[in-house]
């Protein structure tokens, strides 16, 4: 039972680890370009940089997930 428990334990705090980065690094991307990227992907519907953020997003998710699990 505690290696259910100590394993489910692992597998929360390793996931909130990832979001947390995930966020840091989007945040610093943000910072980077110049123009609101979250407000032009929701208010001018500019379908591109979405496309562009889903890849960065997968792309990091995958890189915290390989570091993750080393």
């Amino acid at each position: 039972m505690t290696n259910i428990l100590n394993g489910l334990t692992n597998s929360v705090v390793y996931s909130l680890v990832g979001i947390v980065i995930l966020l840091i690094a989007y945040l610093i991307v943000e910072k980077l370009t110049p123009e609101n990227s979250w407000k032009e992907i929701v208010e001018n519907k500019n379908i591109a940089l979405a496309i562009v953020f889903a890849a960065f997003i997968i792309g990091i998710s995958l890189i915290i997930s390989a570091a993750l699990h080393g």
